[in-house]
């Protein structure tokens, strides 16, 4: 069994819907994972953020306005009345509930439960669109089987053990659709896998079925060689490792979230990256294999902020470097590169909330500056942090651009440079010219 997952512009609208059907509509049995129609869930955050400030007339009227498009929705998704009025039966119950949610305090849970509804909507509309054409599927609700524990990491087991039962309970079902990025918590409450949870969830899914495959759908053919917002002529990657994947997800390409490379890694389930405008193109292949040495990839990761921690104290203090981490744990702050001096040492993060916390605590003991505005471009391929010349090629490329950081050797999969933003787009294009032409 396959497992295929379709963005929010795959079924941003109800032409794109029925093309996600046709696609899927093959006689093979698979389970089709959903993320909310493209829009939606940022509609969803901002009624969210109404509702905790207590503006419920506002809250109300964008909940009206969300409602008015959704009709317009099924009125060109849906052929026959009687469709038309079931799916807006369901509408109906849903926006109910949204504007109940609204009404009632607000707390955390409020929240969760208002974002839930964007993939409860595009997940009913879609499994009925499906059974108006006579298609062999069931709507399975991801509540019924997926959940995180107390660390907000998923539950493995249980997400295996309940979806082997959900499954089982349809035996005969060729279309098994559910939500992407929802899921329940260790207390039985609604919560999610955080934004661009979609893809995790597809993974999840895969890894605890042992799917033959897991497929994201998106807007675009695969990974490409370079950002293709701000370089033109860039080509689709026809076949990358799973580290060289997780390398590019994490730092800045959009097409795929940078946890959903782990469970199919675990579990050795190629992960294909394909075009829902265009899905006879190739995609890019993802699996256990080495695919080559050399340059695959340039991506960039922007709202990157650099902190310089200096202390002439720190020579040869035993614990320094300890002390530093600490303090980023303490406030549950990540750390995307590191480089060390004998009396400095320079991190970044992409985590801001915490910042003026982390520069008290660091300042008890030494000097800070702080930059904001920062991109980490990083360099992608197989072994190129072995390999003889690859680094200069990068240093070439960039002669001319300011380089703030530089990671190498951390990782053979990646060098990772740091560079204001403003110099971006020329950093790209750069790289895009020396390495790829």
């Amino acid at each position: 069994m396959k497992v295929l997952k379709f963005g929010g512009t795959s079924v941003g609208s109800p032409e794109r819907m029925k093309n996600v059907a046709q696609i899927i509509c093959d006689k093979n049995r698979k389970i089709v994972v959903l993320s909310a129609v493209s829009g939606t869930t940022n509609k969803l955050v901002e009624i969210s953020n109404l509702a905790e400030k207590k503006q419920k007339e506002e809250a109300i009227k964008e909940i009206e306005n969300l409602e008015k498009r959704y009709t317009i929705f099924l009125d060109e998704l849906y052929k026959t009345e009687q469709y038309k009025k079931d799916a807006n039966y369901i509408l109906i119950n849903i926006f109910e509930t949204l504007k109940s949610l609204v009404d009632s305090p607000f707390t955390v849970r409020t929240e969760k439960r208002i974002l839930a509804q964007g993939e409860i909507i595009s997940t009913n509309l879609f499994h009925l669109h499906l059974v108006e054409n006579k298609v062999n599927a069931v709507l399975v609700s991801a509540l019924n089987f997926m959940r995180i524990g107390k660390d907000d990491e998923p539950d493995y087991f249980y997400i295996k053990e309940n979806l082997k039962r959900e499954i089982k309970a349809f035996p005969d079902a060729e279309i098994i659709v559910t939500q992407g990025f929802i899921t329940k918590n260790v207390y039985g409450e609604i919560d999610n896998l955080q934004r661009g949870g979609s893809d995790y969830s597809a993974s999840l899914i895969g890894a605890a079925i042992k799917a033959e495959e897991i497929q994201i759908w998106t807007d675009i053919d695969g990974f490409h060689n370079n950002d293709p917002r701000y370089v033109k002529n860039t080509r689709a990657i026809r076949e990358l490792s799973f580290d060289e994947a997780a390398e590019l997800a994490y730092f800045g390409a959009k097409i795929l979230h940078p946890a959903s490379v782990l469970p199919a890694k675990l579990q050795n389930i190629p992960v294909l990256l394909k075009n829902t405008l265009q899905p006879d193109a190739l995609g890019t292949l993802i699996t256990r294999d080495e695919t080559g040495d050399g340059i695959k990839a340039v991506a960039a990761k922007d709202g990157i902020t650099a902190i310089k921690i200096n202390s002439a104290r720190m020579l040869l203090a035993h614990g320094f470097l300890r002390k530093v981490f600490e303090t980023f744990e303490k406030y549950e702050t990540s750390i995307d590169m590191i480089t060390t001096s004998e009396i400095s040492v320079s991190v970044t993060i992409d985590n801001i909330k915490n910042l003026q916390n982390i520069e008290y605590e660091l300042e008890k003991y030494s000097n800070i500056t702080v930059e904001h505005d920062q991109t980490i471009i990083c360099v992608v391929g197989n072994f190129i942090a072995e390999k003889t010349g690859v680094a200069l090629q990068v240093f070439e490329a960039l002669g001319n651009i300011p380089l703030r950081m530089i990671s190498y050797g951390g990782s053979k999969h990646n060098i990772s440079l740091l560079i204001n933003t403003k110099d971006k787009q020329a950093a790209l294009e750069l790289l895009s010219k020396h390495l790829f032409s």
